[in-house]
């Protein structure tokens, strides 16, 4: 017997936890297959380099796709001292290295707490932020440097997981439109021998969390009504949200 779910036309959200090495538009395009869908797009870019939550919205669910994105997120990551890079991540080119000092937790614990309630964050040159209708990325690929609007931004908590000679885990809940590369990056700067970001794992946004994620390799493979039952119904996310 067909389910009303499989005839009616797909409305929601869909929570993926986004695998290592690919982009968010991959993920959609996966998404867009496996549903036999068009109207699909995703809340909130994801580097390559970071995994876990991405929010694939479908149907009518992209009507919501801006008020989702707005919402706080919540990533854990860890950031290597010593080594700065283009993109401020592991996926770019070394530009400094410089020899790592041994800190106290006091010294780093003032470095994170700079970071902490309102600042503004320059935004990276590797970046979808358009410059004359130029997305900086590309810029940066021609090894063009342009002048960039710094973004007032907000981190709501943050806290220091683990301290390693060259490496701190960290987690961190921050605004729509925060860099977290931008973060470790500047983090180095304050430590005053530089860093870049070399692992990120996305666990919250708003209130969805990653408890009712689908991995791309099930978003693959898994039958089409498997992952249509995954999605979460427009009055579902109303009432998680709490509106």
């Amino acid at each position: 017997m067909t389910s009303k779910r499989q005839v009616t036309e797909l409305d929601g959200v869909l929570i993926v936890d986004k695998a290592k090495a690919m982009t968010s538009h991959d993920v959609v395009a996966i998404a867009r297959r496996s549903l036999d869908l068009q109207k699909i797009g995703h809340c909130g870019t994801l580097d390559p380099l970071a995994t876990g939550l991405l929010l694939v919205v479908v149907g009518r669910g992209t009507k919501i796709q801006d008020l989702l994105m707005a919402e706080d997120k919540e990533y854990v990551g860890t950031l290597t001292l010593g080594v700065e890079t283009a993109s401020q991540d592991a996926d770019g080119a070394v530009t400094s290295t410089k020899p790592v000092p041994e800190f106290s937790r006091a010294q780093i614990d003032a470095a994170f707490a700079k970071f902490h309630g309102d600042f503004y964050q320059m935004p990276p040159m590797v970046s979808a932020i358009k410059k004359d209708g130029v997305p900086l990325y590309k810029l940066a690929r021609k090894g063009q440097v342009v002048e960039r609007e710094p973004r007032f931004v907000h981190v709501f908590a943050h806290e220091i997981l683990a301290v390693r000679p060259t490496e701190i885990d960290f987690r961190v809940v921050c605004s729509k439109g925060f860099y977290v590369r931008t973060y470790a990056f500047d983090i180095g700067t304050e430590l005053g021998c530089g860093a870049h970001l070399k692992e990120l794992r996305r666990t919250k946004s708003g209130r969805f969390t990653l408890d009712r994620a689908i991995t791309v390799q099930e978003l693959k493979t898994a039958p089409r009504e498997t992952i249509v039952q995954k999605i979460l119904t427009l009055p579902e996310v109303s009432r998680l949200r709490g509106a």
